[in-house]
C-alpha cells in the first residue's frame, strides 16, 4: 500500500508539472513572448508558477519514499504525457519519430520501474 501511495504521489507530481508547462505556453501566448512586464502579471503564468509548487511539495514526499535513481528517471513520464496538450490545444504535430521516441522512454521507465 504505502509503494502504490508513493507512485500516486509521483503520478500527482507529474500531472502538476505537465499541467503547468502547458499554463506557461499559453501565458506566454498571450503576453506575446518574453515580455518580464506581462508574465510578472499574468494569471495563467502565476497558476503555473502555483502548481510547480505544489508540484515540488509532492517531490519533496516522493524522494521521502522511493529512491532517486527510481523516482528521477520516471518524471520522463512527463515527456510522454506532454504530447496530447501539445497536439490537441496547441495544435503541434505528433511524428513517427516523436511516437519512436515515446516507445523509447516508456521502455526505459519500465525496465527502471522493475
Amino acid at each position: 500500500m504505502d509503494k502504490m501511495i508513493s507512485y500516486l504521489l509521483l503520478i500527482g507530481n507529474i500531472l502538476l508539472l505537465v499541467t503547468g508547462q502547458v499554463l506557461f505556453k499559453i501565458g506566454l501566448g498571450k503576453s506575446g513572448g518574453l515580455h518580464w512586464d506581462k508574465i510578472i502579471t499574468s494569471p495563467t503564468i502565476i497558476g503555473g508558477l502555483f502548481l510547480y509548487g505544489i508540484a515540488t511539495l509532492l517531490w519533496f514526499a516522493v524522494l521521502t519514499r522511493l529512491p532517486l535513481s527510481v523516482a528521477y528517471p520516471m518524471q520522463a513520464f512527463a515527456y510522454v504525457l506532454s504530447m496530447v496538450p501539445a497536439y490537441f490545444l496547441f495544435g503541434e504535430d505528433i511524428t513517427a519519430t516523436k511516437l519512436a521516441g515515446v516507445a523509447v522512454i516508456m521502455c526505459g521507465v519500465y525496465l527502471l520501474a522493475r
